[in-house]
C-alpha cells in the first residue's frame, strides 16, 4: 500500500467480514484510518470467476458519476503479495441493509429507500460507457444468449448431482431467447438492497458494491434480478417479499417499481418480462451451485453458509420455471 502512494499511519491490521461468498473481503485499519480489501479466494477457480480487476476498473471509472461507489485506491495483480490479486479502496461509512422489508423503519422511510434503489438502478443503466472508457467491458453480440452459455457452463462445471429442474430451466430460456432491441448498457450483475450502502440517517444510497458481475449488457437483467429477489420468502435466507403485505410497509408491487424504473429512462413498456425473471432464477441457482462446490472443495469464504446457499439450487430453479410461464 506504501508502494502505491497510500499514506499509512500506525499497525496495519486486517479483520476480515462474514459477508462476501465469492470475494473475500478484509477491513483493514490502523490507529486513525479506515480501508477495505477484496482479494480472490484460494484454490482452484472457474475460469474468468472472482474478477476483482474487472470490480476495480468499473468503480474507478464510475467515480464522479450519478452512480454512488466507493474511491478506489490501489489495484495488486502480484499473486505473490498475500497469495491472491486483490484490491483496496476506501471503507464508506453506512447502513447495510439486508431485508427489503426493513423491519422497525417508518413507512416514509421504507418507501424513500426504495425510490433510491430505483434511481440508482437506472442511473446505471445511464451512463455512457464509451465515455467512461468502459467500451470494452463486454463483448457484443445477443447478451442473453452469451450469458445463457456462460452459466450454463459454470454451472455444468460445478454440477454435483442432477437437478431436473435446472436442466428443463436451461432447454426453455434457449427456445425462448428475446429478440435483439439495440440496449446495449452498463450492467451490475448483482443489484439488489443488501449490496448497497445508504447514509447512517437517510435514503441517500452511498456506495453500490460486489461488481464482480458487472459487464456491458441488457439493462432488463438487473431489473429482473431485483424483482427476482423479492420474490424469495423474507428473512435472513431468502431475503425476498413474498407473502409480504407491500402496501402496508410503504413498499412498491413489482409492477410499481418496474413502472418507476420505465419512467426514469423513458421507456413505454417491457414485453415478455417473465423471461427475464426466468433468467435471472436461472443465472443466481448457477452461481449458488459454484458457492456450493466451492465449500465441498474447501475453497469458501464461509463454508457453512456456502453448503446451505447451495441447497436452495432445485428451488430457484423451479421458480425460474414458474417465472418463465408468468
Amino acid at each position: 500500500m506504501r508502494g502505491q502512494g497510500i499514506a499509512l499511519e500506525g499497525v496495519l491490521q486486517a479483520q476480515k467480514f462474514d459477508v462476501g461468498q465469492s470475494n473475500p473481503t478484509y477491513h483493514l485499519t490502523t490507529d486513525n484510518q479506515s480501508f477495505v480489501l477484496r482479494r480472490k479466494p484460494p484454490g482452484v477457480l472457474l475460469k474468468s470467476a472472482h474478477a476483482v480487476d474487472r470490480e476495480f476498473c468499473v468503480q474507478q471509472a464510475l467515480a464522479d458519476t450519478d452512480v454512488p461507489v466507493p474511491r478506489m485506491l490501489a489495484l495488486c495483480e502480484d499473486d505473490s503479495v498475500i497469495g491472491a490479486m486483490f484490491y483496496v479502496m476506501e471503507h464508506v461509512e453506512g447502513r447495510n441493509i439486508d431485508d427489503p422489508s426493513m423491519p422497525g423503519m417508518a413507512f416514509s422511510n421504507r418507501a424513500a429507500i426504495m425510490t433510491e434503489m430505483n434511481r440508482v438502478l437506472a442511473a446505471i443503466h445511464s451512463v455512457d460507457p464509451d465515455a467512461l472508457g468502459l467500451g470494452n467491458f463486454g463483448p457484443p453480440g445477443n447478451y442473453y444468449e452469451r450469458q445463457l452459455a456462460r452459466w450454463t457452463k459454470q454451472y455444468r462445471a460445478s454440477e454435483t448431482g442432477e437437478v431436473a429442474a435446472m436442466d428443463a430451466l436451461i432447454g426453455w430460456l434457449g427456445a425462448n431467447l428475446p429478440p435483439e432491441d439495440g440496449q446495449r448498457t452498463l450492467v451490475h450483475g448483482d443489484f439488489r438492497i443488501d449490496n448497497m450502502l445508504f447514509a447512517p440517517d437517510g435514503p441517500e444510497c452511498r456506495a453500490v458494491l460486489d461488481w464482480e458481475l458487472s459487464t456491458l449488457g441488457h439493462p432488463y437483467a438487473d431489473l429482473a434480478g431485483v424483482i427476482m429477489q423479492w420474490q424469495l420468502p423474507p428473512g435472513p435466507e431468502g431475503r425476498g417479499l413474498a407473502g409480504v403485505n407491500r402496501s402496508a410497509l410503504g413498499l412498491p408491487s413489482d409492477t410499481e417499481f418496474v413502472a418507476q424504473y420505465c419512467r426514469r429512462r423513458g421507456i413505454d413498456h417491457i414485453s415478455g418480462f417473465g423471461f427475464y425473471v426466468a433468467f435471472a432464477f436461472f443465472r443466481m441457482a448457477a452461481i449458488l451451485q459454484g458457492v456450493k462446490r466451492r465449500a465441498l472443495d474447501g475453497n469458501a469464504s464461509n463454508p457453512d453458509k456456502a453448503l446451505r446457499l447451495g441447497s436452495f439450487v432445485p428451488r430457484f430453479a423451479e421458480l425460474g420455471l414458474e417465472a418463465a410461464q408468468a
